[in-house]
């Protein structure tokens, strides 16, 4: 086994582009992906390929053993701030010696993000994740509380590197009459937007416990309105037996060593 590594840095074939109050900010061919153990892969641009004439330099300084010093910079556009939201290493140190000459962005701070010319959300795409939803005849049973909520022989297996499997049941196989749908929306960079709804046992509510891509992005239309529960937070049985302890990873470098993971050429 190698030692372990913590950051990998990947040259990213895709063009990526950035836009916030009406105006494209970066718009680059050339992006980094850093990938850090322990957090989401983070794209970075270089500078050539930013508007710097909408960066404000501030004081504000951050440090991270792994990169170095961080330097800030307020995007001011149209009349329209957003502080802090970018930020470079000027002296980046090793292992991160590629991202010098390169910025990256709060994925919040910033109205929209694209690939070519695709939206995308919530944070920068893992090449080393992959996504399969596969139709399967498994025997799915859910209870909460001792309470059958979800019985099926149809349902759709999502397989996502570092994410628990995940088991989507069509509607009619669901007990929809303990479940309510609540205001809760989050998204998915490779699955869409996500509505929940939360479940009432014995009249005891389970907030936000059930989820559903009514509308999911054009890679994965098989989940389209199927409903999906919190394996940690459920009883699931797959043919009888109860499905074990489930793990999460949020980095391609939670689950592979140096050895895996080839040094990238940047």
């Amino acid at each position: 086994m190698g030692t372990v590594k913590n950051i990998k840095i990947d040259v990213n074939p895709r063009r990526v582009h950035v836009k916030f109050g009406g105006e494209t900010i970066a718009d680059s061919k050339r992006v980094l992906t850093l990938h850090e153990r322990g957090h989401l892969p983070v794209y970075y641009f270089p500078l050539e390929d930013v508007r710097t004439d909408l960066l404000v330099p501030t004081e504000h300084s951050t440090y991270c053993p792994l990169k170095g010093e961080a330097s800030y910079w307020t995007i001011q556009v149209n009349g329209r701030i957003s502080e802090n939201a970018v930020w470079g290493y000027p002296n980046a140190i090793a292992p991160s010696e590629a991202i010098q000459g390169y910025v990256s962005f709060y994925w919040d701070k910033v109205d929209g993000w694209y690939e070519e010319e695709e939206e995308i959300f919530v944070h920068a795409r893992d090449p080393y994740k992959r996504v399969d939803a596969l139709q399967s005849s498994r025997h799915i049973r859910v209870q909460i509380d001792g309470v059958i909520v979800a019985e099926s022989r149809r349902p759709v297996i999502v397989f996502e590197t570092g994410v628990p499997v995940r088991y989507y049941l069509p509607q009619e196989d669901v007990r929809m009459d303990l479940l309510t749908q609540t205001e809760l929306q989050t998204g998915c960079p490779y699955k869409g937007k996500a509505s929940y709804w939360k479940a009432n046992i014995n009249g005891q509510f389970h907030d936000n416990i059930v989820w559903s891509y009514l509308n999911p992005i054009p890679e994965i239309p098989k989940i389209k309105g199927l409903l999906s529960f919190y394996n940690e937070r459920v009883e699931i049985y797959i043919d009888g037996e109860r499905e074990g302890e489930v793990s999460w990873y949020r980095s391609a470098l939670d689950f592979f060593n140096e050895s895996e993971v080839k040094p990238a050429h940047v």
